[in-house]
C-alpha cells in the first residue's frame, strides 16, 4: 500500500518557482500522462501552468486540469487565500488549462474573468453560474498596480479560437499558454537543456501549430509590436528564458515554410460580431475532420485586399458568416472583395451569426450563386441563442463542405490501389451493425461492419470510425454508445435507412423505432441485439479511428438468430 501512495505521489505533483518580481508559476507536473488530445503520444509526459502575479491588485493566468484539483487548490490556498484574487486571465477554455475555473468561482465568486469573447461563451457552457468577466481585444490593457500593466494579444487559433496572450509589461514575461509550449515534463523550470527539449518543442509545434501555420505569423507579427518579451510564460513544459529569441525564431522559419495544402477551405467572418467565433469553429471542426485545410480571414481585422484577392482564389470552398448590416467600410469592402474574387465552381456555405443586425442571407447567397459557385449545404439560420444541437449541424455541414472539395481526390486514391490487393483485402468480411450514441441533447448514429472483439477480461471490441463521421464527436474517450447487431435475414430496411446521406442537423431517428438505453443511447427495437459500451482508447489508423470500448450491458431479443453478415468485393470502400 505505501509502495502505491509513492508511485500516485510522483506520478502528479506541484512545482511552485518566483520566476520574477511578484510573480510565482504553479506547475503541476504531470509525469507519466502518454497520450495527449488523442492526436499524438507522450514520451516525458507534460506540465499544466498556473501563473500568480501580485500588484495592487491580483492576477491569477489560467488555472490547471481537473486531475489536479486537490493537488493545485491546496497549492494555491498555501500561497494566497483565492478570495484575494481580483482577476482570472483565461488563456483560453481547453480543458487542461480551466478545469478549474468552476472550482475557483465558487470558491471566489467576485473574482472578474478576464478573456476574449468567445473564451466567455464557452465559460457561459462551462461554468453554469453567473459569474463577472470582462472581455479583451487586441491591445487592450489591465492595469493591478505596481508597474504590473497587462496587454493583450489576441492569438487565434493557437490552438484554439478563443486563445489571447497576456504580456506583463513590468516583468516582460508573455503568458500564451500552448503556443511556445511542450509536453516535456521535468522539474527545470526553464529551458535550460535545449538540447534535451528541442526534440519535443518541435514536435508539439508540427502537431498542434503547424496546420495554423498562418495564425502563427499574425501573431508573432502582433508580438513583434510589443517591448522585448524576456521570458515566455507558456501553458506546457519548461517556461522559456534562456532561448526566447531561437525558440520562437523556429516558430517563423518553420511557419514560412510550411508547404502549402493541396486543398484549402477559407472561413470569413466578423469575429466580433454575434455568436460568428464559435459557429465558424464548429464549422471548421467539421472541415478538419475531413482532414482540409483552413484559411482564417476576419473581415474586421483590416486585412489588406489584395492578400484577401490571393486567398480567395486559392480556395476550393468558401465559408462565409454573414456580417451585420451596420459594418464598416472595412468591412464592407472586405465582403466585396470576397465576392469580386470568386470563381466558377467554388464551392459555398453561407451561416447567419446570431448579432439580431444580420444582413439578410438569402441575397447573399443569391449573390454567390449567380457567380457560378456551388452551395453545398443549406444557408444556416440563426433565430436564437446556439444550442449544442445548432453546433453539431454546424459540425456536419462543415464535413459535408471539406468532402465534396475533396471528392475527385477521394476517388483518385480509390483508383489507386492494385486490383489484386484491392480484390483480395475486399475478402475480409465483417458483420452489420448500428451504432448509436447521444450527448445532452445530440445524438447520432452510423452503419458500421468493421468491429470485432478485441479482449476477455476486460471485455472489449473494437470498431474503425472514419474521422469524417458525424458521430466520431460522441464517440471520443469516456463517451457511451449502444452497438446494435442486426439480424440476417431481416436487416435490409435498417440499413437502408443509415446508408442515407442525412443533411446537417437532420434527426438520424425518424421514423425508426427506439427505446433509452441505460446510458441514453437510442436502442433500436428492431436489432437482433444490443450492448451499452464506453470508449476506453482510441487509436490513429490514418483516416479512421480504431475506437476500443468495453462493454457493461446488453441483451438478446432472438436467440437462435444469426448475426447478419457484409461480403465485399473490393477493398477500397465499404
Amino acid at each position: 500500500m505505501v509502495a502505491l501512495t509513492e508511485r500516485i505521489e510522483k506520478r502528479l505533483t506541484i512545482q511552485t518557482v518566483d520566476i520574477a518580481e511578484d510573480t510565482t508559476a504553479i506547475r503541476s507536473l504531470d509525469w507519466d500522462r502518454d497520450r495527449f488530445d488523442i492526436e499524438f503520444g507522450l514520451q516525458n509526459g507534460t506540465t499544466y501552468n498556473s501563473f500568480l502575479i501580485r500588484g495592487e491588485q491580483t492576477v491569477l493566468v489560467d488555472t490547471s486540469h481537473e486531475k489536479f484539483r486537490q493537488l493545485y487548490f491546496d497549492t494555491l490556498t498555501g500561497l494566497i487565500n483565492p478570495q484575494e484574487i481580483d482577476y482570472l486571465i483565461v488563456s483560453h477554455t481547453e480543458p487542461d488549462h480551466s478545469g478549474l475555473v468552476k472550482d475557483l468561482l465558487q470558491m471566489a465568486p467576485d473574482i472578474t474573468v478576464v478573456a476574449s469573447k468567445v473564451a466567455i461563451q464557452f465559460l457561459e457552457d462551462l461554468v453554469h453560474q453567473p459569474f463577472k468577466r470582462r472581455i479583451v481585444k487586441n491591445g487592450d490593457r489591465l492595469d493591478i498596480g505596481n508597474g504590473h500593466e497587462f496587454e493583450f494579444v489576441i492569438a487565434p487559433n493557437l490552438h484554439w479560437p478563443d486563445t489571447i496572450f497576456s504580456f506583463d509589461h513590468k516583468t516582460q514575461i508573455l503568458y500564451t499558454c500552448d503556443a511556445f509550449g511542450m509536453h516535456y515534463c521535468t522539474e527545470s523550470t526553464f529551458d535550460d537543456d535545449l538540447k534535451a527539449i528541442e526534440p519535443d518543442f518541435k514536435y508539439y509545434y508540427e502537431c498542434l501549430m503547424g496546420p495554423n501555420a498562418r495564425s502563427v505569423l499574425s501573431a508573432l507579427k502582433r508580438m513583434g509590436e510589443l517591448p522585448e518579451v524576456k521570458m515566455i510564460g507558456t501553458g506546457h513544459g519548461p517556461l522559456l528564458y534562456h532561448n526566447v529569441a531561437k525558440l520562437t525564431g523556429f516558430y517563423r522559419s518553420w511557419s514560412q515554410t510550411q508547404p502549402k495544402p493541396e486543398t484549402v477551405i477559407g472561413i470569413f467572418y466578423v469575429s466580433e460580431y454575434g455568436h460568428s467565433d464559435r459557429l465558424a469553429q464548429a464549422i471548421a471542426n467539421g472541415i478538419n475532420k475531413a482532414g482540409v485545410a483552413i484559411e482564417w480571414v476576419d473581415l474586421g481585422s483590416g486585412i489588406d485586399l489584395q492578400e484577401l484577392r490571393e486567398l480567395v482564389g486559392r480556395c476550393a470552398g468558401l465559408v462565409v458568416g454573414v456580417p451585420p448590416v451596420s459594418s464598416s467600410a472595412n468591412i464592407q469592402a472586405a465582403l466585396s472583395t470576397v465576392l469580386g474574387s470568386t470563381k466558377e465552381k467554388q464551392a459555398i456555405g453561407i451561416f447567419e451569426t446570431g448579432g439580431g443586425d444580420d444582413e439578410p442571407i438569402d441575397p447573399l447567397v443569391s449573390k454567390f450563386r449567380n457567380l457560378g459557385l456551388t452551395t453545398v449545404f443549406p444557408a444556416i439560420r440563426i433565430k436564437q441563442t446556439p444550442t449544442e444541437n445548432t453546433y453539431k449541424l454546424c459540425e456536419e455541414a462543415g464535413t459535408d463542405l471539406a468532402q465534396w472539395v475533396t471528392r475527385d481526390r477521394s476517388i483518385k486514391a480509390m483508383k489507386s490501389l492494385s486490383a489484386d490487393l484491392d480484390k483480395a483485402l475486399g475478402r475480409l468480411s465483417g458483420g452489420l451493425y448500428i451504432i448509436t450514441a447521444r450527448k445532452g441533447d445530440v445524438s447520432s448514429a452510423m452503419l458500421a461492419s468493421w468491429v470485432a472483439q478485441a479482449s476477455f477480461k476486460p471485455l472489449g471490441f473494437s470498431i474503425a470510425v472514419a474521422k469524417d463521421r458525424a458521430i466520431e464527436s460522441l464517440m471520443q474517450v469516456g463517451d457511451r454508445f449502444v452497438l446494435n447487431i442486426l439480424e440476417e435475414g431481416n436487416y435490409q430496411t435498417l440499413m437502408k435507412h443509415f446508408l442515407k446521406r442525412f443533411a446537417p442537423g437532420a434527426d438520424r431517428f425518424e421514423g425508426v423505432k427506439t427505446q433509452p438505453a441505460e446510458n441514453g443511447a437510442p436502442i433500436l427495437t428492431d436489432a437482433l441485439a444490443y450492448i451499452e459500451c464506453e470508449v476506453q482508447s482510441r487509436m490513429d489508423c490514418g483516416d479512421h479511428w480504431a475506437v476500443y470500448s468495453t462493454v457493461y450491458a446488453g441483451r438478446v431479443s432472438k436467440p437462435e438468430a444469426l448475426t447478419a453478415v457484409h461480403h465485399r468485393k473490393v477493398g477500397n470502400h465499404y
